[in-house]
């Protein structure tokens, strides 16, 4: 069989030009590479590896960065921890609800006032009481937002039993101070000026151990009812 040929007896490969062999060479490439060896598959493995792991510890760490910047930022209705009280006390007053909720542990939660009346920018002193139902030793750590969700940033706390874990023994009652107050930025922000009630929520869940490893209360809370006693007569 004689090969195709052109009219002028020369193949068509012949005929064609420097470049456009180059064009067909690099088309004929397309889709062809050498084939990986072992070591890069390995490679390839390694670093899927790193980047699957790093993506499960970005999630991990995500929860408590996310509860920092709430906190910091006031944001989703968290409350802020504050160092100080305000300056400055203005003459208008809101109403502050107290709301207490548990899941998973066996003690009856309760806030120990149902509202508070207080001046914008004092401090105001609120009290919540946990009875531990069970046979054995819980330690809780109690969440915490309020509503409406914008006065996060202007409901400030200076002393909480939400700080930190909280461990109470079988069938020991405690009451927890909150010591908090609205800063008084609160009457600037059109999204909260013209609101009169905030809502303080807390629920306590059971607690795993902070960086640290502690699962003790940072604070001693005050004990109402001693193990194996009375009611005690003097808070």
């Amino acid at each position: 069989m004689l090969d195709p040929t052109s009219d002028d007896g020369l193949s068509p490969e012949a005929t064609l030009s420097e470049e456009d062999r180059a064009k067909i060479a690099a088309d004929n490439l397309v889709g062809v590479g050498p084939k990986p060896t072992g070591r890069g598959h390995l490679k390839v493995a390694v670093i899927c590896g790193v980047a699957f792991f790093g993506m499960v510890g970005a999630a991990y760490a995500a929860v408590p960065l996310y509860k920092l910047f709430c906190q910091a930022t006031g944001f989703d209705g968290t409350v802020r921890k504050a160092v100080a009280r305000p300056t400055k006390v203005l003459d208008r007053k809101i109403e502050i609800r107290f709301d207490a909720n548990v899941r998973n542990l066996p003690w009856d939660f309760q806030a120990m006032q149902v509202s508070q009346d207080v001046r914008i920018g004092d401090t105001g002193l609120a009290f919540f009481k946990v009875t531990n139902k069970g046979d054995k030793p819980f330690t809780g750590r109690a969440l915490y937002n309020v509503v409406p969700e914008t006065a996060g940033p202007y409901f400030q706390k200076l002393e909480c039993f939400c700080f930190s874990n909280q461990t109470i023994e079988p069938g020991q009652t405690v009451e927890f101070p909150v010591v908090y107050f609205v800063d008084p930025k609160f009457v600037d922000d059109p999204d909260t000026k013209d609101k009169s009630t905030i809502t303080l929520s807390y629920t306590f869940f059971p607690a795993v151990p902070d960086a640290a490893g502690a699962k003790q209360a940072a604070t001693t809370p005050r004990i109402v009812q001693p193990l194996g006693g009375k009611p005690s007569g003097a808070l």
